[in-house]
């Protein structure tokens, strides 16, 4: 009879949990189907990441071998890290990482800052319609092809064309080729930048400050504070989560500088500064052939990279208590 009892307990009790289940998958597909015009956005963004991210992943092996296209894997000899000790034995290897990295700290240092200066100027304008236009001009130059931008670069700075020479020519002084002057290719690169990217990076930074109490400035305006002393106490302390989370995938990119740009305005006189990670690895990967060199070249940057962002958040979550993680 207790057996019986049990028996039945147990059946009612695997009922239960299928009806449960049953339930769960129900108001899972309830859910979906309700969000559809949702997932059917976000499908291509995730067959575009699988596609292009995820996949090629895979051929990130052939870095550990002298890898030959019409032999594949099988056919190719396996070399160990052969590949990565021979892009740091190269004699350019420090020169190229410096040049890397010295760009990537002045972008840091300046291109980094800019957008959200130019986010709390925006957010001090009382204007809208005036604030609207300063918005609209300042998106224009991200959407600019690279090619037309570092046309422009070209065509601004030429010796007999450019309009910055007309004016040095104007005020009595010798044009200046500055794309063949390799003292002038960062500070070039880094004022471009920030100007094609200073008002598209504001834009996150002016969703944090919308996101900031009110109460907390009127406050501050009833403790009589200025307005330099709401920025300092009020506004900068507000978007500090974001500007934190933005800087520690900054830093993530300490060795991965664009490479269109680069490669545009790069030539035989400025070689010697012009010369990153990302152009060298077209060189010899695109033009060379040497594919296994190339992606262990890129496996490094990734891995560096990778590092970069580990520490930079350890380093944020103990100080700040604000992390990706």
């Amino acid at each position: 009879m207790a057996e019986g009892l049990s028996l039945k307990k147990q059946r009612f009790t695997r009922e239960e949990k299928a009806e449960v289940r049953s339930k769960k998958l129900k108001k899972i597909r309830t859910k979906i189907w309700a969000d559809c015009y949702m997932y059917l956005i976000v499908i291509p963004v995730v067959v575009y990441f699988i596609i292009f991210r995820y996949l090629p992943m895979a051929w990130l092996g052939i870095s550990f071998f002298d890898f030959k296209i019409l032999k594949g894997f099988s056919g190719s000899e396996f070399v160990w890290f052969d590949n990565f000790k021979a892009f740091l034995d190269n004699p350019d290897f420090l020169k190229i990482l410096w040049n890397t990295l010295s760009l990537n700290i002045y972008s840091l240092i300046f291109g980094f800052t800019a957008p959200i200066i130019f986010a709390i100027l925006l957010n001090e304008l009382f204007r809208t319609k005036f604030k609207r236009i300063i918005q609209t001009v300042s998106y224009l130059p991200h959407f600019l092809s690279m090619v037309v931008v570092t046309s422009m670069i070209t065509t601004f700075l030429s010796p007999s064309l450019g309009i910055v020479n007309a004016v040095i020519k104007g005020l009595g002084f010798d044009p200046i080729y500055f794309l063949g002057e390799p003292g002038f290719f960062k500070g070039i690169m880094i004022i471009s930048g920030i100007w094609q990217g200073i008002g598209w990076g504001s834009i996150l930074y002016l969703s944090a400050l919308t996101g900031i109490d009110q109460e907390q400035y009127e406050a501050a305006v009833v403790d009589g504070a200025s307005r330099w002393q709401q920025i300092r106490h009020v506004t900068l302390p507000g978007i500090s989560g974001t500007i934190i989370i933005m800087l520690i995938l900054q830093v993530g990119n300490l060795l991965s500088v664009g490479f269109e740009k680069v490669y545009l305005l790069q030539n035989a006189q400025n070689l010697g500064v012009s010369e990153v990670l990302s152009t060298y690895v077209y060189k010899i990967g695109i033009q060379s052939g040497k594919y296994s060199l190339a992606t262990a070249v890129g496996l490094f940057n990734s891995a560096i990279s990778f590092i970069l962002v580990l520490i930079a958040n350890k380093i944020s979550s103990k100080v700040s208590e604000t992390s990706l993680m």
